[in-house]
Order: structure tokens, then sequence, then C-alpha cells
């Protein structure tokens, strides 16, 4: 799990640098020669979202998200752990749920043959599906922290 929330990552953070640089050409370019890169918004912004739910799995793994331990620092240590155990619990539900969903998503987006509204037009099934890999490895990391958690 480690290495494979790592490599998600490590994959969001070269898309998220691949969007920055597109972004950086297409201004350049309209500097330069009044036309962008052709399809820079849709390529920025299929890239970002991509990036930020490649990131989840490895904040998830690493306890890295936003934690808000007000209401249990006062509790003994291993209670804290229960309390944190059973909210990994219910953030790999809720992230499960959404994989499913955009599982779901993405085979309706295949079969509807949707895609973005822009110059490209890109189908865009293939985001969703990694969107729903993202989740669902999510996931997986809230499961295994939350065992981790609950053994102590």
């Amino acid at each position: 799990m480690r290495r494979a929330a790592s490599l998600l990552a490590l994959a969001g953070g070269a898309v998220l640098l691949s969007a920055a640089t597109l972004t950086c050409v297409s201004v350049v370019l309209r500097w330069l020669t009044s036309q962008p890169v052709r399809g820079d918004f849709e390529l920025v912004s299929l890239g970002s979202g991509l990036a930020v739910l490649g990131f989840l799995a490895w904040g998830t793994y690493r306890r890295a998200n936003i934690i808000v331990d007000s209401f249990t620092t006062w509790l003994p240590a291993r209670l804290a752990d229960w309390v944190d155990a059973f909210w990994s619990l219910v953030w790999a539900a809720v992230t499960l749920l959404i994989a499913e969903r955009m599982a779901r998503g993405a085979m309706d987006t295949w079969a509807s043959g949707t895609r973005t509204i822009g110059l490209l037009a890109l189908p865009y099934w293939w985001a969703v599906a990694v969107g729903a890999f993202c989740f669902a490895l999510t996931g997986l990391a809230a499961l295994l922290v939350a065992l981790r958690l609950a053994r102590g």
C-alpha cells in the first residue's frame, strides 16, 4: 500500500507539474503570438483534478490530512487512537462509496461518449476511471490506518 500510494502521489505531482508547465507555455505563447496552446483550459482542468486525487491515498496513509483533535487531546492515547480509528473507518466508507459511484460514472460516460466542452472535446471516461481508482486506493489506505490505530 505504501508503495502504491507513494507512486500515485508522485504521478499526481508529475501531472500537476505538467499542467503548470502547460499553463506557462500557453501564457508565453499568448503573449508572443496571441495564440495560446489549443485546449489548454481542458488539459489543465483535467490534469489538476487528477493530480489532487493522486495525493489522497498518500495523505491518508501517512495521516497527513487535516485532523481536528481539539476534542481528543485530553483523552488517554489509546482511547484517542480508537477515536481516530473510527473516523478512519468512516473516511474509508466514504471514499470507497465515492470510488464505486465514480466507477459507474466512468462506465456511463464511456457508454454515452461524453466529452469535455471546449476546443479538444476530449472523451473523459478515462479521467473518471482514474479518479475512481484514486478513491479506491484512498479507501484501502484508510482501512489500513484504522487497523493500525486499533492495534495500537
